[in-house]
């Protein structure tokens, strides 16, 4: 019996650490295909946002020549922030059941 709740803390305790690993870092990547590209394969990185639990974040953002300097290519930075957003809204969720699964002392089946 004292093996098998050990066991159970045991699972729980790596379930838990495998949440919080899922959520310490949030990595987003944009990229793009040319149209009549043979795969998916051949997409290249348009812009990339990383953003760690203690708030640290970075940003690539994709430039394009303007007429006298360099510019925000905005159709791609703005599907890129929609990306961000999504995934933000996804974190919290996670962030979300993990202290519920804190609070109740129980894990979601899974």
């Amino acid at each position: 019996m004292a093996s098998e709740v050990r066991e159970a803390i045991k699972n729980a305790a790596e379930k838990i650490a495998q949440y919080v690993e899922d959520v310490a870092t949030m990595s987003v990547e944009t990229q793009y295909v040319e149209v009549g590209a043979a795969s998916f394969d051949q997409a290249k990185l348009a812009a990339r946002t990383v953003v760690k639990l203690d708030g640290d974040s970075q940003t690539v953002i994709p430039m394009q020549q303007g007429q006298a300097k360099l510019e925000v290519d905005m159709s791609v930075f703005d599907v890129h922030q929609q990306n961000v957003q999504a995934a933000i809204d996804y974190r919290t969720k996670m962030m979300n059941a993990l202290l519920s699964v804190l609070r109740s002392g129980s894990l979601p089946p899974g």
